[in-house]
C-alpha cells in the first residue's frame, strides 16, 4: 500500500465532501473543475497557508505538527475516526520517508490460552476475537453457531471481509448487506492507516480489490468507521432473523486483536432466538474454526 498516495487521497475525498456553504464561506461562483472545496478554502479555514496545505495533500508530512492536524480536521469537519485515520496516516507517511525496513513477514495471530477461557465461559453469548484484518482468531462456541456460515468454506482462519465480499451466502445472511460491506472496507481502512506495512492486510486487500468489484468501489472513497457499539443484523440459517447488540474491545495484552461480544434483551425474539440456537448447537456439529488450513503465512 503506497501511503502517501493514501494520504493525498484521503484529504482529497473529505474535501470533496464539502460545499462553502457547508462550512460557512461565501460562494461567488465561478465553475468548479471538481465537485467539494478548493484547496485555498481548506488552507483558508485550517489558518495556514495553500502552499503548505497543498504539499501535504500531495502527500509531503515532513514536520507537520499536532495544531496543523487539528486545524485540517476543523476546517474538514472531520470526525473522531477520521481524526485518528488522518494522524496515522501522517504517522506512516513519516516513517516511509526513513530508510527503509524490510516489511516482516504476516504471522497467524493467535490469542493467550486464558483469553480462548474467557471466550468459553462466556457461553450464554456469542463471541470473538477478531484482528485488524477481520480473521476471527479465537470463538466460542455459540458464536460459532451464530457465524457458522463463515466456516462453510475451508479457508481459515475466518475472515469478515472475505465472506462479506466473495461468498455468496453474504448476502442472504446480512439482512443490510450494503451496511455491513461498507462497514468492513471502513474498518480495513482505519487497519491500513494503522498498519501500512502489514503483508497480510495488503495481500488481503489486494485479493479483494481484484475479486469483487463493489469492494473496490468502496476501497476508493477512502471512508473509516470505529468499530465499538451497534447492532449486526442477520438472518441466520436455523433461527430467522436476529437483531444482536454487540460491544467490542481492544485486548490489551494482545496488540491488534478486538474482543466482540454479541447479546440481546431478555424477553425479546432475538434472545429466544439465541436460546433455541444454543440447544439445537448441543446436538449438532458443525465447521470446525481452528484455524487450519490457512490462506497465508
Amino acid at each position: 500500500m503506497d501511503i502517501r498516495s493514501d494520504l493525498r487521497e484521503f484529504l482529497t475525498t473529505r474535501r470533496g465532501r464539502l460545499t462553502p456553504a457547508d462550512v460557512g464561506l461565501p460562494d461567488f461562483g465561478g465553475r468548479r473543475r471538481v465537485p467539494g472545496l478548493r484547496r485555498e478554502e481548506v488552507a483558508l479555514m485550517a489558518g495556514m497557508s495553500v502552499e503548505y496545505y497543498v504539499r501535504l495533500e500531495r502527500g509531503n508530512a515532513t514536520g507537520v505538527s499536532e495544531s496543523v492536524l487539528e486545524g485540517i480536521s476543523r476546517a474538514l469537519q472531520l470526525d473522531e475516526a477520521e481524526r485518528s485515520h488522518l494522524h496515522d496516516l501522517v504517522r506512516a507517511a513519516n516513517d516511509g520517508a526513513r530508510p527503509a525496513r524490510r516489511r516482516p513477514r504476516a504471522r497467524a495471530q493467535q490469542v493467550r490460552p486464558g483469553v480462548q477461557q474467557l471466550l468459553d465461559a462466556m457461553s450464554g453469548v456469542p463471541a470473538f476475537v477478531q484482528n485488524g484484518r477481520l480473521d476471527i482468531i479465537a470463538i466460542n462456541r455459540l458464536g460459532l453457531a451464530v457465524f457458522s456460515e463463515m466456516y462453510v468454506l475451508p479457508q481459515r482462519p475466518a475472515n469478515f471481509a472475505r465472506f462479506v465480499f466473495l461468498d455468496p451466502r453474504a448476502e442472504g445472511f446480512y439482512r443490510d448487506w450494503d451496511g455491513a460491506a461498507h462497514q468492513t472496507v471502513a474498518i480495513l481502512r482505519v487497519e491500513a492507516g494503522r498498519s501500512p506495512h502489514d503483508r497480510g492486510l495488503s495481500d488481503r486487500v489486494g485479493e479483494l480489490a481484484t475479486r469483487s468489484d463493489p469492494f473496490r468501489t468502496l476501497w476508493a472513497s477512502h471512508d473509516v468507521r470505529d468499530h465499538r457499539a451497534g447492532v449486526k443484523s442477520i438472518s441466520h440459517p436455523v433461527v430467522g432473523d436476529l437483531d444482536l447488540d454487540y460491544e467490542s474491545m481492544d485486548l490489551t495484552t494482545d496488540r491488534g486483536a478486538q474482543l466482540v461480544a454479541y447479546s440481546a434483551a431478555p424477553g425479546s425474539p432475538t434472545h429466544d432466538a439465541l436460546a433455541l440456537l444454543a440447544s439445537w448447537d448441543a446436538t449438532h456439529t458443525h465447521p470446525t474454526a481452528e484455524n487450519t488450513p490457512s490462506d497465508h503465512a
